[in-house]
């Protein structure tokens, strides 16, 4: 922002142009190691664990570029749904004895179930070898995210994970700006979010009482590797997202998005450090609020970086509920949207006024020349969207020479460093981690946290 600009005039030229100065047009893949075009001559089989909620929307992407050869899920009435769409997919309710029977009559396999199926039903899938796309949070535990990308290495698969703001050319033209140095040396980056918009901390804190399971459920197998416990109806569907058991909280529904914009672009890996501050701490449910804070070291040229989330809600000095977000003063005076990121500069900040990267503001001191100069571009255009998401996963597998930009070597550090806020709020201490040989080195008990028991049948690690 120049210093004849008012903030008002400076959002308002920002909003219409996209990024203000910088507009990322949209490039088509290219033949030169990027992914081309996909044949309709040529498709791959797939099979989707998880048809309903975001598993239907995925199904329906990967369908666009794709044979869905199977369909798998615990709810006939998403599985029954599905099938309309897909009417030659063989239909499952558990994942195990579909993959199984498919065998090698499919290429790749979809996960989009609760995030607590996340690591088993993927695991089994890229332990035969089979390419995977897994929703966000890739795991529920650290160990799982360190399993999955380990397995994808091992069996050399094509993988990505179902943060779908990665494939927007926006998303990749912030990226670059942050690489581009333009605003100075980066100390600092503030995420928050509008989550969580489900039952947990204070309102539930304990497991809620047994009701008869609807016919059309199959509650054992929806509970898959996790403790059995009665049903009810605040479980599923979509509620279990506040429950320890089966979901990861606001901090692993959304972190994967939001954090994944500063995360990338300052290619960030292992915290040396991480600290929380939490309310309602209860051993059912994720928190009321929390703030958790991790530092990073020194990386090449980039100096050490604090990056912190905010989530919740709490009571303020008066006693009134307030959103759990950063000072107004770090944004001198920009009003901050209901999520986003931002990444504070020695010359100036980056606000990404969304979820997933998006709606990218430049906001330069006021004794800082700006940027009038080209920013190079590093990453290849998709043309943006979820299914784009899946078209960058699909061509790779097809074409190989890509590595899609989500994939588990990258999203495995993103969902550790995510989890290990889960964590870091259990424990109620500061941990010192030691990223390279998964370990918290101050107080080895907390290291069970970083995995959990699997149910008889459902071993994973």
């Amino acid at each position: 922002m120049g210093r004849g600009t008012n903030r008002r005039d400076f959002l308002k030229a920002s909003a219409l142009a996209g990024i203000g100065v910088f507009i990322a047009g949209k490039e088509s893949f290219a033949d030169d190691g990027k992914p081309p075009t996909t044949s309709p001559n040529s498709k791959l089989n797939v099979a989707c664990v998880g048809v309903g909620g975001k598993g239907d929307s995925d199904s329906s992407d990967a369908g666009k570029y794709a044979n869905i050869v199977a369909i798998c899920d615990v709810y006939s009435r998403y599985l029954d749904k599905k099938s309309k769409q897909f009417p030659d997919a063989k239909k499952f309710v558990d994942y195990r004895q579909m993959l199984a029977d498919l065998g090698d009559k499919m290429d790749a396999v979809v996960v989009s179930t609760p995030d607590h199926t996340h690591a088993p039903a993927s695991l089994m899938a890229m332990n035969m070898g089979k390419h995977v796309y897994c929703q966000k949070p890739m795991t529920h535990t650290v160990a799982e995210a360190r399993a999955m990308r380990d397995v994808a290495r091992k069996n050399k698969l094509v993988t990505q994970l179902g943060n779908q703001g990665t494939a927007s050319d926006e998303f990749r033209r912030g990226v670059e700006i942050i690489r581009a140095g333009i605003l100075g040396p980066i100390k600092e980056v503030h995420v928050w979010t509008n989550r969580p918009i489900w039952p947990q901390a204070p309102d539930v804190s304990d497991a809620l009482k047994e009701q008869p399971i609807p016919a059309t459920l199959d509650w054992d197998k929806w509970i898959g590797s996790a403790p059995m416990r009665p049903y009810n109806g605040g479980y599923h569907p979509f509620k279990w997202r506040g429950f320890r058991d089966f979901g990861t909280g606001a901090l692993g529904d959304m972190g994967c998005h939001t954090c994944n914009l500063p995360f990338m672009g300052l290619e960030l890996d292992y915290p040396t450090s991480v600290e929380a501050e939490a309310g309602d701490i209860n051993p059912q449910t994720y928190p009321s609020w929390a703030k958790v804070t991790s530092l990073f070291p020194v990386r090449g040229s980039r100096g050490p970086v604090k990056f912190v989330w905010w989530e919740g809600h709490k009571k303020d000095k008066t006693g009134k509920l307030v959103r759990n977000i950063p000072d107004y003063r770090i944004t001198r005076g920009f009003d901050l949207p209901q999520s986003g990121s931002l990444v504070l500069g020695e010359a100036g900040m980056m606000m990404s006024i969304s979820d997933y990267g998006y709606g990218l503001r430049l906001i330069f001191n006021a004794d800082s020349p700006g940027y009038n100069g080209k920013i190079p571009q590093l990453l290849p255009r998709t043309g943006g969207g979820d299914d784009k998401q899946k078209l960058e996963w699909i061509n790779a597998i097809k074409n190989g020479g890509y590595t899609p930009l989500a994939n588990f070597d990258y999203a495995s550090q993103l969902t550790e460093f995510i989890l290990l806020g889960n964590v870091a709020i259990r424990a109620g201490k500061k941990l010192e981690w030691d990223g390279p040989n998964m370990k918290i080195k101050n107080d080895d008990t907390v290291n069970a946290m970083l995995t959990q028991e699997y149910r008889d049948g459902w071993k994973v690690l």
